[in-house]
């Protein structure tokens, strides 16, 4: 008999929340054949855990399929409550955004990730969006490079073998790390996504240890290598402004 427990975690609740994960804002429906279809699990392997998800409320079953159920709502409301950044600190974003026309985002490492926690949008109508939540690889990108610091090795070759391109980037990874902590700020164009510029600086403990990343990202046409300096200057500013607030937040190193 398979072990209940694998390297991933116990295999039941990965396989839970890999139903959960079905649903987005594109697809806030899915119907019992989806599930079964996305999965690859048996149907009745699947009923059991439909039926268990909408025992505690995590799925609500409609006549078009299975939606987000309203024990969801106690969680979103912790999350939210644990993660949005202070007034405050918005504030700061705010004035970011406005001051320098491009998006500002805090990111955070969640093992080989890097998670949105908190955005403002460009004025600009042509501008970058990441959305809060949104997971993004630590491949490649400025707030990668400034997340990564202090990495061991183990982790970094991790992250390069989820890239597309492999064991080797563990060494680049650890150059462009180096290079952020060495220069204060790191800077990407177009690694991720082409024609895209990413200008970020750590948020840190009192104790040096970085904790988040703040950027400011657009079109690389709106951000040019002449404007780099500028724009890293203005986000340490405002770095040094948020870690001085000493807000209560559970962004902490993650292994």
């Amino acid at each position: 008999m398979e072990s209940e427990q694998g390297h991933g975690g116990v295999r039941s609740v990965r396989r839970a929340l890999d139903i959960l994960s079905l649903l987005t804002e594109d697809q806030p429906v899915v119907s019992l054949r989806t599930i079964v279809e996305a999965t690859g699990l048996a149907k009745t392997t699947v009923v059991r855990l439909v039926q268990t998800l909408e025992q505690y409320g995590l799925l609500w079953s409609t006549e078009a399929g299975y939606t987000a159920g309203p024990g969801l709502w106690r969680w979103a409301h912790l999350a939210h409550g644990s993660w949005e950044l202070p007034p405050e600190t918005r504030k700061l974003l705010r004035e970011l955004a406005d001051r320098r026309g491009e998006t500002a985002n805090v990111m955070i490492r969640r093992d080989i990730h890097r998670v949105c926690v908190a955005q403002q949008e460009s004025p600009q109508p042509l501008r970058h969006v990441v959305r809060v939540g949104d997971e993004l690889p630590l491949w490649a990108g400025a707030s990668s490079k400034v997340l990564l610091s202090g990495a061991g090795d183990g982790l970094l070759q991790r992250i390069a073998l989820a890239s597309p391109h492999g064991r080797p980037h563990a060494e680049r990874l650890r150059e462009w790390a180096d290079e952020a902590a060495a220069r204060g700020y790191a800077v990407s164009h177009g690694e991720r996504d082409i024609g895209l510029t990413a200008v970020a600086v750590p948020i840190t403990t009192t104790s040096g240890v970085v904790v988040a990343a703040l950027s400011l990202s657009g079109p690389t046409a709106r951000i040019p290598q002449s404007a780099v300096e500028d724009f890293a200057q203005d986000l340490l500013q405002v770095a040094a402004q948020i870690m001085t607030q000493g807000f209560d937040h559970p962004m902490g190193p993650r292994s």
